[in-house]
């Protein structure tokens, strides 16, 4: 399978007394910064467990995501990547893990809000690409297995399908290796 349009949700480890709704301030000045890269935020902070606080750009997405009453930041890609498979899973989860950085560096944010790196979500967005079956998990697995080895350090992780066919093709990857963001960065740049 080829994947492409790889969606990467990486969850909140502590989010102290942060309001959805404060990142859309966020997300504005990110904007007013970016030289073009984004153009709009989107709130639905309205929705229980919806897709949260949105900020907008051509190739992807960036939001802070609660769908599952799990608060994360999603990173959606939505431009077509090239590469094999393994540069493709490289480079969704270095652009979601860094923008995970930002967002834990950003001065209203600084010790408040902090990323567990070692669960994420992946899905691939194109259902013409594969569907949420066994055949088509089958068809990643070995490609997600080895992306993790890099990731983690070659420690266990636990990669598991999500079971509603009605579903997009997602994956769970979870490790209880302990592996900080900068660490993780670290890992995708060798």
């Amino acid at each position: 399978m080829d994947l492409q349009k790889l969606n990467v949700k990486v969850f909140v480890e502590c989010s102290d007394g942060i309001a959805l709704t404060d990142f859309i301030d966020i997300f504005h000045g990110w904007i007013q910064a970016s030289d073009g890269d984004y153009y709009d935020v989107a709130d639905y902070s309205h929705m229980q467990a919806g897709p949260g606080i949105v900020l907008i750009a051509n190739d992807a997405n960036v939001s802070i995501d609660e769908t599952e009453n799990r608060r994360g930041l999603l990173f959606s890609q939505k431009g077509w990547l090239t590469g094999s498979n393994q540069e493709k899973l490289r480079s969704v989860f270095r652009s979601a893990l860094e923008n995970c950085r930002k967002l834990e560096e950003e001065a209203a944010l600084r010790g408040k809000l902090r990323f567990a790196v070692n669960e994420a979500l992946l899905s691939v967005n194109a259902r013409l690409l594969g569907t949420n079956s066994q055949e088509s998990f089958d068809e990643i697995h070995g490609e997600i297995d080895a992306f993790t080895q890099h990731l983690f350090n070659s420690a266990d992780v636990r990669i598991e399908r999500g079971g509603d066919p009605r579903q997009r093709l997602h994956v769970r990857i979870k490790t209880s290796a302990a592996l900080n963001l900068e660490r993780a960065l670290e890992n995708l740049r060798r």
